[in-house]
């Protein structure tokens, strides 16, 4: 078990380093969207896998708060690159 979530963090690792290569590098404003939002998904498996280990409650409740903060973050940024205001 202990192998498995450590092979599990390095594949973890290897992905947000593949994302942040694509938000610095990407040829388009949606490509570093979708990578930023990968990021946040990226990060809340972070916190699920923390969680697995520390037996803990308070890293599932961070991993919910940042997974919602992450999808309304990718709503508003879709918004802004399509031109249209937040009221529309």
């Amino acid at each position: 078990m202990v192998t498995l979530v450590y092979i599990a963090f390095g594949v973890l690792t290897l992905s947000a380093l593949l994302c942040l290569f694509r938000i610095a590098m990407g040829p388009t404003a949606p490509a570093r969207t979708v990578a930023i939002d990968t990021l946040g998904t990226l990060l809340v498996g972070f916190c699920a896998m923390v969680a697995l280990q520390d037996a803990s409650d308070f890293y599932l409740n961070v991993a919910i708060a940042w997974a919602l903060l992450s999808f309304i973050g990718s709503i508003a940024l879709a918004k802004f690159l399509e031109g249209k205001g937040f009221d529309e």
